[in-house]
């Protein structure tokens, strides 16, 4: 039997490489779409030859043979026929013992109401329940008018002094939406130190990292390519980091989702630093919250396609996009992902984006047209259907060259050049609602490189939503003083 067994293990697939689990559909939502649902599999027939050596099996069992249930140990492209043709050489036992491994298998796979929680359990009576996430009201701290705090104790503080206690680009902090609302706040940036999407690998640290760490350097001072420094073009603020709960990625998201449609229904742009790439579904789904289902498009920064589904959690950092298109919030002709090489998806995955109208631009594109070419291609669509956009970034999208800190490094990626350019552009020429750059895990890099590289990604958006607001919205601007020194035939003599 055991080589019967080791035959059976080799050819087992798990269901969600081929979107065809049998697992409960994400919970229903307003403007969920069926679009996700696998096609039809191919019938299974028996072939007349392997017929007359089934006489031991049961009437279950043979029911089996040709179920849906068969192609988790039938893996394309040999499929069920190669699994029939190695059951031909058998003898009839062999097959009746080889048939009821299999049934067993997926009698433990398949979810069983009594046998299996459906979720896990929490201490409802706990006094401490909801303290994790409750807020402190106002009228419990000191008096004082609306409007963002300064917390660095030097008048020079915010300008590179390191003093006082770190935030974000040395950002004064915010506590509320009224003080959003009376610091007249364009950008809020806030930490979401979530873990549990990805369980293991140190998300939770990239928001303090990138507060406190010497790459915090890189958002101070004029950006070289246009001249402007979103420091003194913008009134950005710290607003603190959103609870989380890290054992609970269900209940964080919630908070996430109510963090970033306050901040937005204040007025200002939420820019959130995470955490692990779980956090697009809470972030993309608290902009649609305030401006409407459909009425925002995703650029999403990845080497993964993050649009796997049918696992047993619902939502884990490889399936925001998944959710986000069936819950509805952002239809799939309005997602753009850029950057994707990693092993997967497989031709399903690919071909549930494209049933769902979603763009994908992979390196493998990047290879065969040229970056320019491809860049231009993903910002003309950008606009296309949707006059807002969310801009999602897993630092993964980076070679692992300039991002050793990330738990998913996939060699091969952009380079540092390829990536400010164009997060630089999508900010200034589109109407970007909202950012999140996601997946900086401190411990991985001693080197500090990758909090360097983040915050001057993050720089770049923040320097072209500054140049939106000075009204710099041209395509590709470059500022003039610094593209050339004009002081011969290429850049034209200066008087």
């Amino acid at each position: 039997m055991s080589r019967h067994l080791c035959l059976l293990a080799a050819s087992m697939l798990s269901f969600s490489s081929l979107g065809m689990a049998q697992a409960a559909p994400v919970s229903a939502a307003d403007g969920a779409t069926d679009v996700d649902k696998p096609p039809p599999l191919p019938k299974i027939v028996i072939p007349d030859v392997l017929k007359p050596r089934l006489t031991a099996l049961s009437d279950e069992q043979k029911a089996f043979l040709t179920s849906p249930a068969l192609y988790m140990f039938a893996r394309p492209p040999g499929g069920p026929a190669q699994l029939f043709a190695k059951l031909e050489k058998e003898t009839p036992e062999e097959i009746s013992a080889y048939v009821s491994a299999m049934v067993s298998v997926a009698e433990q796979v398949d979810f069983k109401p009594g046998r299996d929680p459906a979720s896990i359990p929490l201490d409802t009576k706990s006094p401490s329940f909801n303290a994790w996430n409750a807020r402190i009201p106002q009228q419990l701290n000191p008096k004082r008018e609306p409007g963002p705090i300064q917390i660095t104790r030097y008048i020079g503080g915010e300008y590179g002094s390191f003093s006082g206690i770190p935030t974000f680009a040395y950002a004064p902090i915010a506590l509320t939406p009224e003080d959003l609302k009376a610091g007249k706040v364009d950008v809020a940036i806030v930490g979401a130190p979530l873990n549990m999407g990805s369980g293991f690998r140190d998300a939770q640290h990239g928001p303090m990292d990138m507060r406190t760490s010497r790459g915090a350097q890189g958002p101070w001072g004029p950006d070289m390519y246009t001249m402007v420094d979103p420091i003194e073009e913008l009134k950005i603020v710290d607003y603190g980091d959103v609870a989380i709960d890290n054992l609970s990625t269900e209940r964080s998201i919630d908070e996430v989702r109510r963090t970033v449609a306050e901040i937005a229904r204040a007025g200002s742009i939420p820019v959130v630093v995470g955490g692990d790439h779980s956090l697009e579904y809470p972030d993309v789904a608290g902009i649609t919250d305030v401006y409407g289902k459909g009425k925002v498009g995703v650029v999403h920064f990845d080497s993964h396609y993050d649009a796997w589904h049918n696992e047993p959690h619902l939502i884990d950092h490889g399936q925001p996009v998944y959710r986000v298109i069936h819950e509805g919030h952002v239809q799939g002709k309005n997602y753009i992902q850029v950057g994707l090489r990693s092993r997967g998806p497989e031709e399903a995955g690919f071909k549930w984006m494209r049933d769902n109208n979603m763009r994908y631009h992979t390196m493998v594109e990047v290879e065969k047209r040229g970056w320019n070419a491809v860049m231009e291609r993903a910002l003309a669509e950008a606009s296309q259907n949707t006059d807002k956009l969310w801009i999602s970034f897993d630092i993964d999208a980076l070679d692992p060259a300039f991002t050793p800190g990330t738990g998913t490094p996939v060699p091969g990626g952009l380079t540092l050049r390829e990536a400010q350019p164009i997060l630089r552009r999508l900010c200034a020429e589109k109407n970007v609602v909202g950012f999140d750059i996601v997946e900086y895990a401190p411990y991985l890099d001693t080197s500090y490189k990758t909090a360097l590289n983040a915050n001057f990604l993050l720089n770049a958006c923040l320097t072209g939503i500054a140049m939106r607001k000075k009204g710099i919205t041209q395509k590709n601007y470059l500022s003039p003083l610094t593209v050339d020194h004009q002081r011969d035939h290429l850049g034209g003599t200066s008087k």
